[in-house]
């Protein structure tokens, strides 16, 4: 049974939590599988981390090896989803910027597993390196170019559909002071 504070860590963090697991499944139904999974085994754990960046690392993590299991289970990668859901768009937006989303959303789609997945840890979650390369146990090094490669090949694909304008992405680490 988890603790006031650790419950309130978990509920603060549940929806960069289920949004990394959209990021990372193919479909909304998986993500949220995904999420309800992680969510039990959080709950469940005998130990956890006493500190609120180390729980925050920990639970994402629990998230990713799970998705990780999934994957080796099915003996396969999750189909690419190109079409976005636009029912799940945030409302109030201009037209404009819907459209812009939704390129964002099918270019991110057609990004390997691995550019995926540090563009969702970093940019989207707002994690530093630090605690991304913890997760991922690797060195900071290593996300600084793994980041670099993922945020090119994401403007590439944008500039594919020529349609939308490129957006950056550094803006997350930027916040936090780190160089993008």
């Amino acid at each position: 049974m988890l603790d006031d504070i650790h419950q309130t860590w978990l509920l603060q963090s549940r929806r960069q939590l289920f949004g990394y697991a959209c990021a990372l499944c193919a479909d909304t139904a998986s993500a949220e599988d995904l999420y309800q999974d992680t969510m039990v085994r959080a709950m469940s754990a005998a130990s956890v981390p006493d500190d609120p960046t180390a729980y925050r690392v920990w639970l994402f993590r629990i998230l990713r090896n799970l998705w990780i299991d999934r994957l080796r289970a099915a003996g396969r990668l999750p189909d690419v989803d190109d079409g976005a859901e636009v029912d799940q768009m945030p409302s109030g937006q201009g037209g404009d910027q819907v459209v812009n989303a939704l390129a964002v959303r099918q270019a991110f789609g057609r990004l390997s597993k691995a550019h995926r997945d540090i563009l969702a840890l970093v940019d989207i979650c707002g994690f530093s390196y630090a605690d991304a390369a913890q997760m991922l146990d690797v060195p900071p090094g290593t996300i600084m170019s793994r980041i670099s490669r993922a945020r090119a090949a994401l403007a590439a694909r944008m500039q594919e559909d020529r349609s939308v304008v490129a957006l950056p992405l550094h803006h997350a680490a930027r916040r936090k002071g780190q160089r993008a």
